[in-house]
């Protein structure tokens, strides 16, 4: 059943977004390229509202033949649709960034008043920190809205985005599939057949792009997908299974404060940015990138019963590592002492 549901999507979307390009134009779904882009003539952008909209129009339809999922779990499917509803407004008019977090908190709660939010934070060296629902539910805000946005923001190359959402994802098909999971089969193989299509016409040279629509849902769901995990695995291997968006946004953060700027301001710092810089070379740099997401997952894979004190060490080297090794003042500090 899942593997018609995967075909099935993936042939729609590949019509749907076939005729979004040619559409995009006189709807107005068009990016014009400035300063921060990576590319230099317009191109249709909104491509979201063709692989999430199949996707939940195909998961709803196939949940009808299985209502009693559908019943479980209908506030999820709700959330997606809200913050996929932010974004398709944000394609099409512009919303502010505060706006928008307002969707993606009203989706948020929506899990948590149903009690899907991240409920402890592992074992340490035999010790369980289980989190008060006072703190549960700020933490779990904080995580899925910081990881959606996390996510939007590797959407800087062509095929980047989608093609780290699909390691991610197929991570959690598996975990979903060994642990006999319906929600995270249904959530993952759907959207991974979706986005499969999707990066048919985003690979480089991209033909459209996904658009808020399509990178802040992606982010939400696979928020929601690693929150579920947690049930199964422990949080630290959560954290490696999804590393890349979060350790950029970390490294970021930590360059903007230490150069005394605003640490939400926007500049051309993230991996994708220094890397192309450094190669000049989209694919390439999308598929080292990707390569890294790969490994990453598989050591949460790994360690997906281990002690998360060990796992925790060995992130924050890992952080460190990629902090000094994604650090473009080293070679302004050679210029000046020369």
């Amino acid at each position: 059943m899942i593997f018609v549901l995967m075909l099935v999507t993936f042939v729609a979307t590949i019509l749907c977004i076939a005729v979004f390009i040619k559409s995009a134009p006189r709807l107005g779904f068009i990016d014009a390229p400035n300063e921060r882009s990576m590319h230099t003539s317009p191109i249709p952008r909104g491509a979201g509202i063709c692989f999430v909209g199949v996707s939940l129009v195909i998961s709803l339809v196939a949940l009808l033949w299985n209502i009693n999922h559908l019943q479980q779990y209908y506030y999820v499917y709700a959330a997606v649709a809200i913050v996929f509803a932010a974004g398709l407004l944000d394609d099409r008019k512009g919303l502010s960034p505060k706006l928008k977090f307002l969707f993606i908190i009203l989706a948020i709660m929506l899990l948590c008043v149903n009690d899907l939010y991240i409920k402890t934070l592992g074992n340490y060296m035999g010790f369980k920190i289980d989190l008060p629902l006072y703190i549960a539910v700020p933490f779990t805000i904080f995580a899925m809205a910081g990881f959606t946005n996390a996510l939007n923001l590797t959407d800087g190359l062509d095929g980047l985005a989608g093609m780290i959402s699909m390691v991610m994802m197929g991570a959690f098909l598996w975990i979903g599939y060994v642990n006999h999971d319906e929600l995270m089969i249904m959530l993952s193989s759907v959207f991974m057949a979706a986005v499969a299509a999707f990066l048919i016409f985003n690979w480089h040279p991209a033909k459209v792009f996904m658009g808020d629509s399509g990178s802040l849902t992606l982010g939400f769901v696979i928020s929601i997908l690693a929150v579920r995990a947690m049930e199964f695995i422990e949080p630290t291997a959560v954290l490696f299974i999804v590393v890349l968006p979060v350790l950029d946004t970390f490294i970021v953060m930590t360059r903007r404060i230490q150069r005394g700027l605003s640490p939400f301001s926007a500049d051309k710092t993230h991996m994708h940015h220094i890397l192309y810089n450094r190669y000049e070379d989209v694919p390439y740099t999308t598929i080292l990138l990707v390569y890294i997401q790969i490994a990453f997952t598989i050591i949460g894979v790994q360690l997906r019963h281990s002690d998360n004190f060990l796992s925790l060490i060995l992130f924050g080297i890992l952080f460190f590592i990629f902090l000094n090794l994604f650090d473009q003042r080293i070679k302004r500090r050679k210029k000046v002492k020369r």
